[in-house]
């Protein structure tokens, strides 16, 4: 186990020193700061908690780091997730990353240092702190945003063949351009569902037209005639340009998109979207974690759960 000397050492600084860094009782110079900062980062020090943790043989508690944003999705995730660990008799204690990769290895570190038994992360573009956990061996399962490299337990949506589809439903409809809105950039959901986009449009026999692929909705208008919004972060900012713009969803431009929201029935039209099974990702999820917390040497599994098309009007069916 690291402990405070071994950080001291490491950074060439006094014990107290790196007491006053991570307690904040006292300033430190800018790069005394960074060095044992960078020191606490190499040796995955979290402080003398997690070592008794060792001894009492765990907190029944399970850490959930996501960035509270004020969505819906979430928030039934966050709701299901925690469900499902009191039915497993653990407590959640949740952490919000902000979306931000710094804040979120903040968080993280924090969830070590209250001694939780494992961590759920939703985790941010460019994350720093998956491979620190990977490197300490802290049970972890990812939720909702996935990994290329399955070397991590990992539960989310299906995203490629389902924007697929989305592309294939407007395709059948007769519509030859269609673009994409996508979601927030270097996360692997958008990745996915930018992929899954262009293989619906090489499955309808359409052309791909990089050009016809934006993170707004505004360079699209006048130059398609169908349009998929990657999620829901992006899908009220194009409900509300084309609305000012005099554009009309399922007239003078068909609309589908990756993601439910509770507002979709109540516009005009209501909107045709792809619904995420969030509560099934939520309870997956714990079960993986606890799964991995009884057997650490069990094979990695990535679950991809397929979501529901909800047809609506916003796709111009009648």
């Amino acid at each position: 186990m690291v402990t405070m000397k071994e950080v001291a050492q490491l950074a060439g600084v006094s014990i107290t020193t790196v007491s006053h860094v991570i307690n904040e009782t006292r300033a430190v110079a800018g790069a005394t700061r960074d060095r044992v900062l960078q020191a606490i980062e190499e040796t995955g020090y979290t402080g003398d908690a997690i070592a008794r943790s060792l001894v009492t043989g765990g907190t029944k508690s399970l850490g959930l780091a996501v960035s509270l944003v004020s969505h819906p999705y979430f928030a039934e995730l966050i709701a299901a997730i925690e469900a499902e660990a009191t039915r497993a008799g653990y407590s959640l204690v949740l952490i919000d990353t902000r979306g931000e990769a710094e804040s979120e290895q903040a968080a993280v570190r924090m969830l070590r240092s209250r001694r939780v038994d494992g961590v759920l992360l939703t985790p941010t573009a460019g994350s720093a702190a998956l491979p620190e956990l990977r490197r300490l061996g802290v049970p972890t399962v990812l939720v909702d945003r996935l990994t290329v490299a399955q070397d991590t337990d990992q539960v989310g949506p299906e995203n490629v063949q389902t924007t697929s589809t989305l592309v294939r439903h407007l395709a059948e409809l007769g519509h030859r351009r269609i673009g994409m809105v996508t979601g927030t950039p270097g996360l692997a959901t958008t990745d996915e569902r930018v992929l899954g986009y262009r293989l619906g449009l090489g499955r309808a026999g359409l052309a791909w037209d990089e050009s016809l692929v934006a993170g707004s909705v505004e360079p699209l208008l006048g130059r398609v005639t169908g349009v998929v919004v990657g999620d829901h972060q992006v899908l009220a900012n194009v409900v509300r340009t084309t609305r000012a713009s005099g554009v009309r969803l399922g007239t003078d431009l068909a609309l589908v998109a990756y993601d439910e929201v509770e507002w979709a029935e109540l516009v005009d039209p209501p909107l045709t979207t792809m619904a995420q099974p969030v509560e099934e990702i939520g309870r997956t999820a714990v079960r993986l974690l606890l799964d991995r917390i009884e057997d650490p040497t069990r094979a990695p599994q990535t679950i991809r759960l397929v979501p529901e098309l909800r047809h609506r009007l916003s796709c111009g069916c009648h």
